[in-house]
């Protein structure tokens, strides 16, 4: 078994991580913490969602929170936009990289985004044309793909179907996502072997939740696979609204300290990770999701009062 000599990070606590916050979140919360998230080495970014406000509150500001993000030159700020209106909102305020978001489960698609899998496919395919003519990546997130809230357990064939779809219209990557966090290492294995058939393991990323605990064991169980890049959130920020009880992303400070533990070269500072973990947490009124980060904290702690 050999793992990826080098790990690729998508952070995504602006975004996923933030987007089901009742409280509001200000926009110079949102940018300062995208600062703080560069800051650590981070290369990629997803910052914001154009989508509408109705049905995303805390999403409303996304036009100046990326007028307002600092880009630096070697990080991507990618965007999620779910249908045209959104890709041309994003165009308009100079994003370069977007995201589309399927699901390999028809109830979920019907209660995510008002449609069935067909005619999701059928509304990103003028969104994956007209980025390409105007030389904007587009990132495929295909969700529920180790089980669904409504329909237990997701064929595997299925998350294959819609990953080739979404690969086949020009999504230079994939991400599969366990949207609620019911996946365990075997069935990711499972799930993986099945859209490799399909599409290549470079293009593919895992997304992971941590409902279960079976978050960082996911990631390992996917790294044994071939897979190179992770999605993850700081803070463990974030949870699927359609799912109960499901809890936020794998936490970017675990992954991290799996990786680093496992010889694999990140690039992203972990203690810089920790603190920005905290500043948000604390701006969030909460404690860190991210055992790594309470574990380190609680260190520091006993270092501080010996």
């Amino acid at each position: 078994m050999t793992l990826p000599s080098k790990v690729r990070i998508v952070e995504v606590g602006p975004r996923d991580g933030l987007q089901n916050e009742k409280t509001p979140v200000s926009t110079k919360v949102k940018v300062e913490l995208i600062r703080r998230l560069g800051a650590t080495g981070l290369k990629t970014i997803e910052v914001t969602a154009f989508v509408s406000p109705k049905w995303v509150p805390q999403m409303a500001d996304h036009a100046e929170v990326f007028a307002a993000i600092e880009k630096l030159p070697d990080v991507t700020y990618p965007v999620l936009t779910p249908n045209m209106k959104g890709f041309e909102a994003a165009l308009a305020a100079g994003a370069k990289e977007v995201a589309v978001f399927g699901a390999a489960s028809e109830s979920f698609s019907q209660k995510n985004i008002n449609c069935s899998i067909a005619e999701s496919l059928d509304r990103f395919r003028p969104i994956v044309e007209a980025a390409k003519a105007a030389d904007v990546k587009v990132r495929g997130y295909v969700s529920c793909v180790l089980g669904c809230p409504y329909e237990g357990e997701v064929p595997p064939l299925l998350v294959a179907d819609v990953a080739q779809a979404l690969l086949e219209m020009g999504c230079y990557e994939i991400s599969l996502g366990d949207t609620i966090g019911v996946g365990t290492p075997e069935k990711t294995r499972a799930m993986i072997k099945a859209v490799a058939r399909r599409v290549p393991l470079k293009k593919l990323a895992g997304h992971f939740h941590d409902t279960y605990g079976m978050a960082a064991a996911n990631v390992y169980a996917a790294l044994q696979m071939g897979i190179g890049i992770f999605d993850s959130s700081v803070a463990g920020l974030g949870g699927c609204p359609y799912a109960a009880g499901a809890s936020g992303n794998v936490a970017t400070e675990d992954v991290v300290w799996l990786l680093t533990g496992l010889g694999i070269d990140t690039g992203i500072d972990l203690d810089e990770l920790i603190d920005t973990g905290v500043w948000i947490s604390k701006q969030l009124k909460r404690q860190p999701a991210s055992r790594v980060a309470r574990a380190v904290l609680a260190k520091r702690a006993m270092t501080a009062n010996a």
